[in-house]
């Protein structure tokens, strides 16, 4: 393979993705690409790290404090929560974003997103901080709990969340 200009920008654009997912996964670089095609495909994952190492991820004009809240306002936007959204709001911990901050993006962002959005996302940084900065989320690509919630009989719904289970009964019709 000859090493012209298109396959070396190729090249640098890929080693650039890696590191910026290396960040945002919180794993080391090497193991990045195989984490993430084991979550998202291979092909779909090559094609993000690509993007991910070109200017949007390295520009100077954007602080990576800058870079959290655009994309923490992005996935709140779209009502992204969970995983996806802690290891962001991880990602912005590091760069200086603390509860407080996120509390007043959030109230400020519920106007614009809609407050079922805001709520969702700000439940997510609840937790987050909750968890006294602890990693609050599954390694990448497996289920924050290991379990999920069933439908059960007469009207209750039963959630597992790792060992015991909570029942949340529901009022069943008159006359069941």
């Amino acid at each position: 393979m000859s090493d012209i200009p298109d396959a070396r920008e190729s090249r640098s654009r890929r080693a650039g993705g890696i590191s910026a997912y290396a960040k945002i996964f919180g794993v080391p670089e090497q193991e990045v690409p195989a984490v993430f095609a084991a979550r998202v495909g291979s092909t779909f994952a090559e094609e993000a790290l690509h993007a991910a190492g070109g200017p949007a991820w390295s520009h100077p004009a954007l602080t990576g404090r800058d870079r959290s809240i655009a994309i923490i306002t992005a996935l709140a936007g779209q009502g992204v929560s969970g995983d996806r959204l802690s290891t962001h709001l991880r990602l912005g911990r590091q760069h200086g974003l603390d509860e407080d901050a996120l509390s007043a993006l959030m109230t400020l962002l519920a106007g614009y997103i809609g407050y079922p959005r805001a709520s969702l996302a700000m439940e997510t940084i609840h937790r987050s901080f909750a968890s006294g900065g602890q990693r609050d989320t599954a390694p990448v690509g497996r289920p924050l709990f290991a379990g999920s919630a069933t439908p059960s009989w007469r009207g209750q719904t039963r959630m597992t969340v790792g060992s015991p289970t909570l029942s949340i009964a529901s009022p069943s019709p008159a006359g069941s």
